[in-house]
């Protein structure tokens, strides 16, 4: 077999592979999230709004493919990826070692710490596990601060509650059902300057160990749809990059959560 044959063989062979092993063309991506996590998701009139939406919508637009979106509640947003109800979760969701043994993950598109909020009357300022023994402490359920929580602060003493959605954590704190909550800091602020603000406040440290916190908020994708993951990563550096998330950002928080 002369060389020029034996070249244009390997170059078949190689191109047979390729395209057995090409990746899908996603022209239409089901976005879940759960729409009840304001600023960063949230139903207003029946639509879904808020900062996760707006950068769902920016990286579907420079992947040049079509969003739908699907409301789902936190428990269930996982399993429903896995079977299949939508594509991507786009829903503040960290990027935790714990949950990487069921998913993948794009690249973090935010990363902002975790705080406690007490009632103003309050008189909690220091909120090591320590010093919050015997207190009533509250987060939303399947979360990397309810994971905390349970982890450092029941095994310290606290008794933990947990709740379906981040209003119902709200309303317990107000009424003076519990002793303090944790939170993401960005969405308590929001809280804070609209209902919140009569009768809460922050106090204590912030709290970003990743152990618990993890790598930032990241769109979660199956594991067999790695095609997926490269497509929103890339999208995630065009909209760094041309000032798209800025834009964003700017619109619901007066200082970069990136």
């Amino acid at each position: 077999m002369s060389l020029v044959t034996r070249l244009a063989t390997a170059a078949i062979l190689v191109a047979a592979t390729l395209g057995g092993a090409s990746a899908k063309e996603w022209k239409t991506v089901r976005i879940g999230t759960e729409g009840a996590y304001p600023p960063f998701n949230y139903l207003e009139n029946g639509e879904l709004k808020g900062f996760d939406i707006d950068i769902a919508k920016a990286l579907c637009e420079k992947a040049k493919v079509t969003c739908t979106f699907v409301a789902q509640d936190w428990d269930g947003i996982i399993p429903a990826l896995l079977a299949g109800k939508y594509d991507a979760i786009v829903a503040s969701m960290s990027i935790t070692e714990e949950r990487k043994k069921q998913i993948s993950f794009s690249n973090k598109y935010y990363n902002t710490p975790a705080t406690f909020v007490v009632q103003k009357g309050s008189t909690i300022t220091d909120t090591s596990p320590e010093s919050l023994k015997g207190k009533v402490l509250g987060a939303q359920s399947s979360t990397i601060h309810s994971n905390y929580l349970e982890d450092v602060y029941g095994k310290a003493g606290a008794q933990v509650k947990l709740y379906a959605t981040i209003d119902d954590t709200h309303l317990d704190l107000a009424n003076g059902r519990i002793d303090a909550l944790l939170s993401d800091k960005v969405v308590e602020l929001d809280w804070l300057k609209s209902k919140g603000g009569e009768c809460c406040k922050f106090t204590g440290a912030e709290y970003k160990d990743p152990k618990y916190f993890g790598e930032g908020v990241g769109v979660g994708i199956r594991k067999d749809d790695p095609d997926l993951v490269a497509l929103f990563n890339k999208a995630i550096e065009e909209i760094l990059a041309d000032g798209t998330y800025k834009k964003i950002n700017d619109k619901y928080f007066p200082f970069s959560v990136y």
